[in-house]
Parts: structure tokens; C-alpha cells; sequence
């Protein structure tokens, strides 16, 4: 190829997409205007966002399960409103999350106050007046108390005989939600319940639930939490699904176990299915720090976690998830009409089944 050649097919190589032209903005707009504005530019994290929207309207369109894996604190944030709409929408099929998530969840069912707060505050102080700070949220020690009697008093009346998984436990309490709180509508685990969305904490005894859990097991009045059962729930999940995607909030471990379960097929069982399809993350890490809460997308095919040819449906958002995620949210849900949902706490115990003659 001549040097004139190869700088023609260069120049089509990248110069292929449309030109930037400044963005325009009117009055009324909604998301869906926004996100195409931001389309039309591509450029930067809005570029990413507007790709990500895309992205997820494809997941829905191949009818992929989608998994939700949330870390840092974000139902405080009220940001399990959000959740709510997707499984209601059946947008969501399953969830990974943080315990600390899934217990300020509980506040808001039981109708205890999370107030506004401030980060420019005297943490002493509020350490005197009995108030936690969450950086600009504030919560009282009586609402930590309060919700820690309400896990500890329906975790009582479980009469459970044998080792559960995390999901089995939130479907529990997400029922006991609907059934004994004054707001359960303003609950995603108790909304996960009613549809059979299954709730997965990757390290339980890392929040306030597991410390009442432990408490519970002085008393003689425990349940056992089984996370051997979550890793085999979870995968089995993965290996049932035509397709699957992951929408993850933050990374850490809720991302890291939902991608693990491509490398526990493969690895670990001998079903090879080649790595996830779809991968949206929305952080504030960076990869130069070794990793970006847990691997990057390109980091994550050398582990087969995600498939190598499918680099165009990854997207990373660098961005404040209380920015971007509503955003990603609230494009879709404007976008793509009500899912079937796939309901797939129900059928958990048979993808096991399943799961289980393939091996042998």
C-alpha cells in the first residue's frame, strides 16, 4: 500500500463519524433530548453517557438478563426510587449489592426520616446530638435503632431449618417489607420481592443486616447465610441466560461478583459461554490505580468475563452515579415500552438442578 494509500484509509478509518456541531438546547426538552444532544456531540462523558443509553435500550431490545450491581451509598441518596421503576418496568432481572444498601433501603419502608445534611459540618457535634453522617446526608441513632428491632424481630419468626443464600434471605425480608411496614412501595427490596427480582449482598457480613444476623446467633435465634449458595445461584443465572448484561453503580465487590460468574462456568465447571455481552459502569475510580473498582472492560476479557469481539457494546461512564444514573435511567424507561419480566427467584432452585446435570 502507498504511503498516499494508507494515509486515505487512515483518514477514513477515523474520521468516519459524524462531525460535532454545538449542542442545542430549548426550552421543554426532556431526557430523551438531552441524551441525544449529547449523542450529536459525543464527546467526553457525555459522549459515554449517550452511549450507554443506547446501549441499555439494546440490552432490552435482545431481551439480555440484566443484572444491577449497586456499591457506595446510594439509597440514602433516595436513589432506590430509581430501582424501583426498572424492576417495575422489568429492566432489572436480578441485583448485587452492598448490605448498606440494601438496610438504608429499609428506612424509608418504615417511614423513618433521612434528612438533607451538609458535608461543612462539626462531625463532633453530631456525634453528641446522635446524628450519622452519610458526606451530605444526615441519620439519627433512634433510626438505626428502629431498624435494627424490625430485622432482628422478623428475622425471628423465620422458621428456617437449613442453610439459605442471601437471596433467599432478602426475598424473606422483602416480603416481611410488604407485609409489615407502613411504605412498602418506597422499597426496592421489598419491590425485588413482589416481582421476584433476586437480591445478592457479595459480603454479608459487611453491613448492619449481618451484624444483627451475628447478634441473632448469640441468642440461639439465627438463620445461616451460605454464600457457596450465592455464588451458585448467581452463575446459575448466568448459564440459563440466552444473553446478559450488567449495569454496574460504583464496582468493588458487587461488580466483581457478578463477573466472576463467566470465569465459574468456564473455569471452575467446564461451560464455556465466552463472557458477558453487555457492560454499562458509571464510577468515579480510574484505572491507572490498578484497576477501576474492580477490572476494566478490556482488563475483564483476558479473564473471560467479557467477550473479546464485543468491544463496542462496553461502555464505561465517568461520572457521579446521582448524575448519570437517573439520566441512564430515565432514558430508557421514556424509550423502551414494559418488559415481561423473567421473574427469576422462581426458578432458582431449578437453574441449580440444571446446573448440576450439566456437570456431571
Amino acid at each position: 500500500m502507498s504511503k498516499k494509500s494508507k494515509q486515505q484509509h487512515l483518514i477514513h478509518k477515523y474520521l468516519c463519524k459524524p462531525r460535532i456541531s454545538p449542542q442545542s438546547m430549548k426550552k421543554n426538552m426532556d431526557i430523551k433530548d438531552l441524551v441525544n444532544e449529547y449523542s450529536k456531540s459525543g464527546a467526553f462523558n457525555a459522549g459515554r453517557l449517550a452511549e450507554a443509553c443506547k446501549l441499555y435500550c439494546h440490552m432490552i431490545d435482545e431481551n439480555a438478563t440484566v443484572g444491577l450491581t449497586l456499591s457506595g451509598a446510594m439509597t440514602p441518596t433516595g436513589m432506590g426510587g430509581i430501582i424501583i421503576s426498572l424492576i417495575e418496568n422489568g429492566f432489572v432481572d436480578f441485583i448485587i449489592s452492598t448490605g448498606a444498601n440494601l438496610y438504608h433501603d429499609l428506612h424509608f419502608a418504615l417511614d423513618l426520616p433521612v434528612h438533607q445534611g451538609d458535608f461543612r459540618v462539626d462531625d463532633t457535634e453530631l456525634y453528641e446530638a446522635g446524628i450519622e453522617r452519610i458526606y451530605d446526608i444526615f441519620i439519627t441513632d433512634e433510626l438505626l435503632f428502629k431498624t435494627d428491632k424490625f430485622i432482628q424481630e422478623i428475622t425471628e419468626r423465620f422458621s428456617i431449618d437449613k442453610p439459605i443464600s442471601t437471596a433467599d434471605f432478602h426475598y424473606l425480608l422483602g416480603k416481611a417489607v410488604l407485609e409489615n411496614t407502613p411504605s412498602p412501595h418506597l422499597s426496592f427490596v421489598a419491590q425485588a420481592a413482589k416481582y421476584n427480582v433476586p437480591v445478592f449482598v457479595s459480603s454479608p457480613g459487611d453491613s448492619s443486616i449481618g451484624m444483627n444476623l451475628s447478634y441473632l446467633k448469640l441468642k440461639n435465634r439465627g438463620i445461616i447465610i451460605d454464600t457457596d449458595l450465592d455464588v451458585l445461584q448467581s452463575t446459575a443465572i448466568v448459564f440459563k441466560s440466552r444473553k446478559n448484561g450488567v449495569i454496574s453503580i460504583g464496582g468493588g465487590s458487587p461488580k466483581n461478583f457478578y463477573m466472576q460468574t463467566q470465569p465459574t462456568l468456564a473455569q471452575i465447571l467446564g461451560i464455556n459461554k465466552g463472557g458477558h455481552d453487555y457492560f454499562i459502569q458509571i464510577t468515579t475510580d480510574a484505572p491507572q490505580w490498578g484497576g477501576l473498582s474492580g477490572a476494566t472492560p478490556t482488563e475483564a476479557i483476558s479473564w473471560g468475563k467479557i467477550r473479546s469481539e464485543e468491544i463496542k457494546n462496553h461502555v464505561v461512564v465517568y461520572s457521579d452515579a446521582t448524575i448519570a444514573f437517573p439520566i441512564l435511567s430515565g432514558y430508557v424507561l421514556s424509550i423502551k415500552r414494559q418488559r415481561k419480566k423473567k421473574c427469576l427467584y422462581k426458578y432458582l432452585s431449578n437453574y441449580i438442578t440444571e446446573l448440576k446435570r450439566r456437570i456431571k
